[in-house]
Formats: C-alpha cells, structure tokens, sequence
C-alpha cells in the first residue's frame, strides 16, 4: 500500500486516466467494427471521415500506437473503396 501522499494521489490519477482511455479505446473500436459490417457505400463513407479522427486522437494521446492508426485508417479506406 502507498505510504506517501504523492503516490496515492498518483494512484487516484492514474484510475482516472485508465478509466477514460478505456472508454474512447472501447468506443473507437466498436467504430470500426460498425464500418466494416457496413455494406452500403454512402453510409461507409460518411462513416470514414469520424472514425478515422478517432483514430487520429487516439494516437495523438499514445493510447494507441500512431503506426496502428495509420494501418487501421487504411485497411478501412480500402474497405470502403472496395464497396
């Protein structure tokens, strides 16, 4: 258990932050799940431009790797492109 005043607020902090890259984490993933079950075009591309900036702020905050964006944005731009 934590003795010093610093490490248990630094404990409280990170719950806070693992709570909350937890949940934009979860929430951009489903994103992606919905684009690839999307089968209509119009819908996919009004669909890519957000889940793409989902990615980009994922990355932007090192919840995810850049280079993992990067390959997800594009795997979906091929998705799409493909429709």
């Amino acid at each position: 258990m934590a003795n010093h005043k610093s490490s248990k607020k630094r404990i409280r902090q990170t719950a806070t932050k693992r709570a909350h890259n937890r949940l934009y984490h979860k929430t951009t993933r489903n994103a992606v799940k919905a684009l690839r079950n999307t089968s209509e075009r119009n819908a996919a591309e009004a669909l890519l431009p957000k889940v793409s900036a989902m990615l980009d702020k994922l990355a932007k905050h090192n919840i995810i790797h850049k280079n993992k964006a990067a390959n997800l944005k594009s795997s979906l731009a091929l998705h799409v492109n493909a429709l």
